[in-house]
């Protein structure tokens, strides 16, 4: 089981102030090719694994902005580390029909 849940929101700062959609989907398509369980939410996205892992992916993320244009990238991050073990589904399941 893994131990963590991290909520991500990246906000790429282009340089010309075009849209930053295209650049957030680019992020989130590095999240669906790491393999980990995610979820996509308007305003941020929700990401299951170990949190090396993780973090890792975060930072890919990052460098994968400034790679493509972005001056800078805020990422802001939530986490739920719990060593006995994390899953959106036992946190959210009663929410769920």
């Amino acid at each position: 089981m893994s131990n963590s849940l991290v909520s991500i929101q990246i906000i790429p700062k282009t340089e010309k102030n075009e849209d930053v959609i295209p650049y957030v989907d680019h992020a989130i398509s590095l999240i669906q090719q790491s393999g980990l369980k995610y979820e996509v939410h308007p305003l941020e996205t929700t990401i299951e694994g170990e949190l090396s892992t993780i973090f890792e992916l975060i930072e890919t993320m990052n460098v994968a902005m400034v790679e493509k244009g972005c001056s800078n990238v805020i990422s802001q991050i939530k986490v739920l580390y719990q060593p006995s073990g994390a899953s959106m589904d036992d946190l959210t399941s009663k929410y769920r029909a």
